[in-house]
């Protein structure tokens, strides 16, 4: 995420941390690199004008530079700017109590409302709210084939229009269908559009007028830069955008859209996609991105994916295996399966803070996605009883898993010797001996 954005910036300010004292050059140096930075990730030069103005007045305002943690507080004050730019008004949906609430998802051709829209549904579906997805694209059947396939996979109702009908009426009965079932939310699918399209533009007039939505979300692909600031400025000119989400961010984002839309348009960012996973929409909170921009992790954020994909009672269980040092591979198969829940590993490890250097080379790493497919199929060709007691494997056993998983005994082997360590360091753990066993496993 922003990846050239972030290394950029936080070797800025590694810069200015390794200097005894910092003085008003080198602070007008580090401001000039943030601000080539932001301008080269495509961030509107009016925000990034504000943003390095911002950052210096602090820093010289409060006489700073003259502190022995000059460059903590230099980094903590370019912390609260970018959040100070990324906020906007209320970045939650609207709260309906009572009464079916509907959301209206619009936005150009490609910008990926359609898997928005199920990835959205199943976040509410997931917090108690059940909702009912609308494919109101008719101009693609392909469109509402693929909405039906995703709620079908996802376990989601979704309403099934009269493709020969048109959108206004679709969503009208759409939402009359919602209030039967008593849905909580009604999420609506309409077709992409060029916001220069007045005849489509003034079709989504009629949907909105018609059913009176409570919350028309734009969706923006955030690959498209400071361009996505022209469409939220049509967009919101015709239907009145009460929201954002920005798809993509997990691609080939410069970061242009995040930092300049809601700074420009006043249109707060409510949800961001980062994957393909089906879980892969979240929240957005400002000072988080600020937070990864600036490659210090979000660890609120991986706490929470922790919660929901980790089962406390399991947990506990584990925690005792652990103490009794009877933690098996068996055991340690099904943290593997609960880890690539939380989505992609190159994600979750981008996460933690100081992490975001490794996560975005760890493709050439050993432990990749493929790797962890290979360490899973060599678990899976063991028998339970190897699983569960792997001084069994022997030398022909370990020919025999080889086969069975597409693997060597070389790798079977390499497995078996990291597994033994893993036991070795556990144990330790618990004979107080933990830290110094750490310590000499990170050299």
């Amino acid at each position: 995420m922003f990846e050239n954005l972030s290394n950029k910036l936080t070797q800025t300010l590694k810069i200015l941390s390794n200097k005894g004292q910092i003085t008003e050059k080198d602070l007008d140096t580090a401001m000039r690199e943030i601000r080539l930075a932001m301008l080269e990730a495509d961030v509107n030069f009016k925000v990034v004008k504000t943003l390095v103005s911002r950052i210096r007045e602090r820093a010289i305002g409060s006489n700073i530079l003259q502190s022995l943690n000059a460059h903590n507080q230099i980094v903590k004050i370019t912390h609260d700017e970018l959040t100070s730019i990324l906020s906007g008004s209320s970045h939650e949906l609207a709260q309906v109590p009572n009464r079916n609430a509907s959301i209206l998802l619009v936005g150009l051709n490609g910008a990926g409302k359609t898997t928005t829209a199920a990835k959205l549904a199943k976040r509410l579906n997931d917090s108690g709210k059940k909702p009912l997805l609308v494919p109101a694209d008719l101009t693609r059947p392909a469109a509402v084939d693929q909405l039906i396939s995703l709620g079908t996979k996802m376990n989601l109702e979704v309403y099934k229009p009269d493709l020969n009908s048109d959108p206004v009426t679709v969503c009208q009965k759409a939402i009359d269908e919602s209030n039967r079932i008593g849905a909580s939310w009604t999420i609506l699918d309409t077709a992409g559009r060029l916001q220069v399209d007045e005849e489509l533009m003034n079709e989504l007039k009629s949907i909105k007028d018609r059913i009176n939505p409570d919350e028309i979300l734009l969706v923006v692909d955030a690959m498209t830069g400071q361009e996505s600031v022209n469409v939220a400025e049509s967009f919101n000119k015709y239907v009145g955008v009460t929201g954002l989400i920005l798809s993509k961010i997990d691609g080939d984002a410069r970061g242009g859209a995040a930092l300049s839309i809601t700074n420009v348009t006043s249109i707060p960012i409510k949800f961001i996609g980062t994957g393909e996973h089906q879980d892969s929409l979240e929240p957005f909170h400002p000072e988080r991105l600020a937070s990864r921009i600036l490659g210090m992790g979000d660890i609120v954020t991986l706490a929470e994916k922790a919660q929901r994909n980790f089962d406390q009672s399991k947990a506990l269980e584990l925690d005792k295996k652990i103490r009794q040092s009877s933690f098996n591979l068996e055991d340690f198969l099904e943290q593997l399966n609960s880890l690539k829940s939380m989505g992609p590993l190159k994600d979750i490890i981008g996460l933690m803070p100081g992490m975001n250097k490794i996560s975005s080379k760890l493709d050439d790493a050993s432990l990749n996605e493929h790797h962890i497919a290979q360490v899973e199929a060599i678990i899976l060709s063991m028998t339970l009883d190897e699983r569960h007691n792997p001084t069994l494997i022997n030398g022909s056993r370990k020919k025999r898993i080889a086969n069975g998983s597409g693997t060597s005994p070389q790798q079977v082997n390499q497995l078996l010797n990291q597994f033994s360590q893993t036991q070795k360091l556990m144990k330790k753990m618990n004979s107080g001996q933990g830290f110094k066993a750490m310590q000499r496993l990170l050299r």
